[in-house]
This record gives C-alpha cells, sequence and structure tokens, in this order.
C-alpha cells in the first residue's frame, strides 16, 4: 500500500461556532455532485442542499473517508456511519444532527416514492414562503421589544419581571390531576400539565416513569401524547394546529415532539428564529422542503464540523492513558540519550562513540511526535488500536446487535443520546491505569486509516532522523573533556 505525500497534514480540529463560518457560501445551497442513481435524483430535486460542497474537499480528509463515503456504508471500522455515531454520542455529545439528518434523507426517498392521492394536500414550501414566514417573525419580535417599555415605579417593574411566570401575582403552584406537583411528573406530561420553575429536567427524558403509568395514561395512545406535544409547539409558536389529514402527519409529530420543541428528547440546536420558522412550514406542509431552514446548517455542521473531527479522533490508535504513557517514553528516551551523549563526550571515548546517542533520539523523537498526534507507534506497528471504553464491557449477548445503547442510536424517534447512567461508565473509571495503557486491542480494517497513519510514522520517523544527525553532528564535534 503506498502512502500519501509527506507533505500531508491530519484535519484540523474544528469548532462548533466555525463550522458555518470557514464554510463558503454558508446558508446556500451549492449543487456540485451530479445524482448517480434515481434515488440520489429525487433526493437532489425535492432538497438541493443534501448535495452540498463536498467533505472531502477538506484539508486532511481523502475522498475515501469523506462524508458522503461514510453515510453511504462505503467504509469499514472505525470509520463506518456507526463509529461515527458512537463519536457523537460519547465524544462530541451532538449525535442528534446525525439523526434528524439520516431520518430526513429516509424521509425524503419515502416522499418522493408515495404515490398516494393526499400527496396534493402537502404542497412543496417555496423559498420565498419561507422569507415571508421569516419576516412576519422578525416584525413579531421588533413588535414585542416595543411593546415592552420600563416603568417608573419599582413595584411595576417587579410585576412586569414575572409577568407570564409562576410568581406572578395570583398564581397558584400547578398540580396535576392527582394533586401532585408537576416537577415529579415525566418529561412529556409536564409539556401538557405545564412548567414547574423549580423542576430541573433529566440530561435524557426517557419517557414516563413506570410509577407513572396509571388510569390516566394507560388509555392514551403515543400518537396522542405526540400530537399534543406538537400542538403545544405550534401553539407556543404563534402557530394554528394544521390539518392531520395531510400525509405523513403523525410522523412530523412524533419529530416535532423528538427533535424541534423545547424540552425535546433529542433537541436540535435551533434558535429561535429557526425554531418558529419550521414550525410554520411544518404547520402549512408535509413536503421535505418544509425542513428546509434547519436541515441546511444541521448538514453543514455535519459535514464542516463533526466529520474533520471524527477523522482526526480516528487516526489516533491509543487511549488518552496510552498516549500519555508514549510521550513519556518518548521524553524520556531522548533525556536518556542526550545524558549518555554528555557522558561519552566528557569521557576519554572516542567521538565515533558519542554517535550511539543517536539510536535513542531517534526512537524517542518519533515516539514523542506519533504520540502528539495520537499515535503510538507500537500499536502502529501491529496497524492495531485499542478498543473504545464503550465497547470493552459489551457481554456477549450485545456484541451480536451492536449493543443496546448503540442500536437505539438510530432509532429515529428514539429516548436521548444521553449515557451517563450506563454501566461501562463507572466501570471504565475504576480500570486502574495499567490495565488501561494495556486495554484490549483490534486490527484496524480501513486501508485509508491505514493509510493516513503509515504517512504520519513515516513524517514522525523523518523529522527524528534530521533532529538525530543534528544533535549527533554537534556532540561530535565538541572536543573531549577526558574527564574519566
Amino acid at each position: 500500500m503506498g502512502l500519501l505525500p509527506l507533505t500531508y497534514r491530519r484535519p484540523a480540529h474544528v469548532d462548533k461556532d466555525a463550522s458555518l463560518s470557514d464554510e463558503p457560501n454558508a446558508g446556500q445551497n451549492t449543487l456540485t455532485n451530479a445524482p448517480t442513481n434515481d434515488s440520489e435524483a429525487g433526493l437532489e430535486k425535492t432538497e438541493p442542499s443534501l448535495k452540498t460542497v463536498s467533505s472531502g474537499s477538506i484539508a486532511g480528509i481523502p475522498p475515501a473517508l469523506s462524508f458522503d463515503k461514510i453515510i453511504e456504508g462505503g467504509t469499514c471500522p472505525p470509520c463506518t456511519v456507526r463509529d461515527f455515531m458512537n463519536y457523537l454520542i460519547y465524544v462530541e455529545r451532538s449525535a442528534e444532527n446525525l439523526q434528524f439528518f439520516l431520518w430526513y434523507r429516509d424521509y425524503v426517498k419515502r416522499f418522493e416514492q408515495a404515490k398516494t392521492w393526499d400527496l396534493a394536500l402537502a404542497p412543496e414550501w417555496t423559498p420565498a414562503m419561507e422569507e415571508e414566514a421569516i419576516q412576519r417573525i422578525q416584525r413579531d419580535q421588533a413588535e414585542k421589544a416595543r411593546s415592552k417599555k420600563p416603568s417608573s415605579k419599582t413595584g411595576d417593574v417587579t410585576v412586569e419581571i414575572f409577568k407570564g411566570t409562576d410568581f406572578e401575582k395570583g398564581s397558584t403552584p400547578m398540580l396535576s390531576s392527582r394533586g401532585r406537583s408537576t416537577s415529579d411528573l415525566p418529561e412529556g406530561s409536564r409539556t401538557m400539565s405545564g412548567n414547574n420553575p423549580f423542576g430541573t429536567p433529566p440530561d435524557t427524558p426517557r419517557g414516563y416513569h413506570q410509577e407513572t403509568f396509571s388510569s390516566e395514561y394507560v388509555g392514551s395512545s403515543l400518537a396522542t401524547t405526540y400530537r399534543t406535544q406538537a400542538s403545544d409547539a405550534f401553539t407556543s409558536a404563534g402557530v394554528k394546529p394544521p390539518f392531520t389529514i395531510q400525509p405523513f402527519r403523525k410522523e412530523i409529530d412524533r419529530v416535532i415532539a423528538t427533535y424541534i420543541m423545547d424540552d425535546a428528547p433529542r433537541q436540535l440546536n435551533l434558535s429561535d428564529k429557526e425554531q418558529k420558522a419550521v414550525l410554520q412550514a411544518l404547520a402549512h406542509t408535509t413536503h421535505p422542503s418544509a425542513f428546509r431552514i434547519i436541515i441546511t446548517p444541521i448538514e453543514s455542521a455535519l459535514r464542516r464540523q463533526a466529520h474533520p473531527n471524527f477523522i482526526r479522533w480516528s487516526i489516533c490508535n491509543g487511549n488518552p492513558a496510552r498516549v500519555f504513557f508514549a510521550r513519556g517514553l518518548g521524553v524520556a528516551l531522548i533525556l536518556l540519550s542526550t545524558a549518555a551523549a554528555i557522558v561519552l563526550t566528557l569521557s576519554k571515548a572516542g567521538r565515533g562513540y558519542r554517535a550511539l546517542a543517536a539510536i535513542g533520539w531517534v526512537l524517542g523523537i518519533s515516539t514523542l511526535i506519533a504520540a502528539y498526534k495520537g499515535m503510538c507507534v507500537v500499536l502502529h506497528g501491529l496497524h492495531h488500536r485499542h478498543i473504545r471504553p464503550w465497547e470493552l464491557f459489551m457481554t456477549e449477548d450485545e456484541e451480536g446487535d451492536e449493543g443496546s445503547h448503540a442500536k437505539r442510536s438510530f432509532d429515529s424517534f428514539g429516548s436521548g443520546n444521553s449515557y451517563e447512567d450506563e454501566p461501562w461508565v463507572v466501570r471504565y473509571q475504576k480500570r486502574n491505569v495499567i490495565r488501561k495503557i494495556f486495554d484490549r486491542e483490534v486490527w484496524i480494517q480501513e486501508p485509508m486509516l491505514r493509510q493516513i497513519q503509515d504517512t504520519i510514522a513515516v513524517q514522525s520517523m523523518l523529522c527524528a532522523v534530521v533532529v538525530s544527525a543534528i544533535l549527533t553532528a554537534i556532540f561530535v564535534a565538541v572536543p573531549g573533556g577526558d574527564l574519566f
């Protein structure tokens, strides 16, 4: 297998705030790739933003590891779409973007392939309609800002601050039908009953607690719950709830309850304007174009921020403990070789013996440079990588279906993405450092990733040889001390 150019540099880390600003014409649809099959043609026809600037053009990412290649399943572990999802869950904590993106791609295909009579009830949401909705939202926000005039009296100011909250004069704590505070109710029921200002929702709402499955919830179906939550979201956005006979309306209700509304289990990071604009669009139609205003920044974040960071992270073949150990080993080799060169220089030994220190310098410097880029040279020599912490404690049953949480992460309407309560977290924290350094290893299957690591290893070795040659020349040129 050949090497990449010796000038290769791994992808730079991209901050979340810089993902949009670094992209040329961010927020605009740019068609650069022609469709390769009928499904892509329908996808591009419905929503051009799905064929944006290829992330394979980002510095440090070869075409074989491009975003589209990973999403289409054209890569091997540890660079598959499942590995990408695990990275977003456990490292970057933004898996909702990829989960929504995968659902949207599938929804576009299913909408294009549907031939039912009710498709006429879901017209396209045009850019002109979108612009009009945004202008309407901006006008409403401006009018609300002008209507809020500060009062000269302290009492009136206090009343104005607490107006509309549970602290407003005359308000009473909101109780459920059983006399319980809404803070004791689950996330979904609080949406219908009111919000308790003292209640802090958990990291991941996981549905109703077993205790709340009493007679008040047994008769209600999930579809009714999603519909109620979607109606609340439309109302909060100042939009009239839509017709229920539109195609895919039940699924859209689940999308709103899962990704768009406030306090949703997988709430997307949307601005207030984007949230209200997409809700206005979804109140009008269930056509995929209604998601245009949010799918563009979501896909841009995946391509320009999450994907480069994932490739950069995948290049590292060792866990933090192993990489820290490799750095320490490299520094130790450099110091020992330098000490040996000093001793030989001060002794009566011939000048040629001083060149022996170059062996330690080459090994130490190359190990240190590789460790700086997250690689262990020993693991690289075997083309191995450490198994991720969340993969270490899988039972044999879980290995068959890729793990329960990993399997749930691909459910479009599953629970949230918090993993703090998973058993492996505590078990890995209790694992001693020595075991972490020598954790289980697995072979790297992706050829292009091995090629990238080979290139980095050669770069490290060449840098080490150059620096070692300079140090050796200096010590050999220094006159001997003849002290002993």
